[in-house]
């Protein structure tokens, strides 16, 4: 996905626990090991980053474009640790010094409510302190607790700040799948409307500029059959419930989303899923891409 030059660092010394480098120089991990063990493949560092055999600053880690920076130290040890235990409700998919991306499963909201205070945002929290109890997380932006896929968190209150002041410059790509009810009448299309919240913070959508805030959503149709369709669905604004609202608008909600006009359920949760979030990295200035595979329950609605 991304590439850069590999940057040399010091060796300091070779000890019964591995052979040890520090960094000099701003590098992402796997050209740094490529330059400082030139002896070995590609594919034998992978297999060292798999086995979890590469400590950065005394911690396992497993990123092979983790950014490191001048003064950490990087261990190869000869023996595999242990995988720590992974977040039950979501899976770290990329991490650096300060941004972590996640896979977020169904169930499991954002931040805290006066109900509900396990959350991906305190769950987070927990994982970065256990490396230093002055870690602290930041939200940048949210998924509803029945959709899945890629949210984002900074490390620094500055890094949040950045992305949120400049969110439609920085982030590039927002892509979601949505199984929604019925087959759709054109393959492709915009929607275009103005939404605003209710006292009960239900979205609604009307075509008065005067009446919310503009929003503005994309979709591609990838799958029908007579009962549902599949949709790639990109957004040029991010406003609350958007896709939700706008495919009730059109006479397609989201399959079961009774709150907005379903009148199904086939997966037994919210037919939505945000599969693609590519943005503009605020610190390095790279473009970063991610993405998930189509959840398989929604692609079984049309075999």
């Amino acid at each position: 996905m991304r590439k850069k030059s590999g940057r040399q660092g010091k060796t300091t010394g070779n000890t019964q626990k591995g052979t040890i480098f520090r960094v000099s120089e701003n590098a992402e991990l796997m050209a740094f090991l490529t330059a400082r063990m030139p002896e070995k493949s590609r594919n034998k560092i992978k297999s060292l980053l798999h086995g979890r055999q590469v400590l950065v600053d005394g911690q396992p880690v497993s990123q092979f474009n983790l950014l490191l920076t001048p003064g950490q130290e990087v261990n190869v040890t000869k023996e595999r640790h242990t995988e720590d235990k992974k977040p039950k409700w979501f899976t770290i998919i990329y991490e650096d010094n300060d941004l972590i991306v996640i896979d977020k499963q169904i169930g499991l909201l954002s931040m805290a409510t006066e109900k509900d205070k396990r959350t991906a945002y305190s769950m987070l929290s927990e994982y970065v302190k256990e490396k230093n109890p002055r870690n602290r997380i930041f939200i940048v932006h949210r998924l509803d607790r029945e959709t899945s896929g890629l949210m984002m968190f900074a490390k620094h209150e500055n890094i949040q700040h950045k992305l949120r002041d400049n969110w439609d410059e920085a982030i590039t790509e927002r892509t979601y799948i949505a199984l929604v009810e019925g087959r759709m009448e054109k393959k492709e299309d915009t929607i275009v409307s103005y939404l605003s919240e209710d006292k009960s913070y239900k979205v609604h959508s009307s075509p008065d500029p005067e009446a919310g805030k503009k929003a503005i959503t994309h979709y591609t149709t990838l799958k029908s059959n007579r009962y549902y369709s599949l949709l790639k669905v990109n957004l040029e604004t991010g406003r609350k419930n958007q896709i939700r609202v706008h495919m009730q608008e059109i006479g397609h909600p989201v399959a079961g989303d009774k709150k907005y006009g379903a009148v199904t359920d086939p997966l037994k949760r919210l037919g939505l899923h945000a599969r693609q979030l590519a943005f503009i990295h605020p610190v390095t200035g790279e473009n970063m891409n991610f993405e998930t595979e189509i959840p398989k329950m929604f692609l079984q609605i049309f075999v």
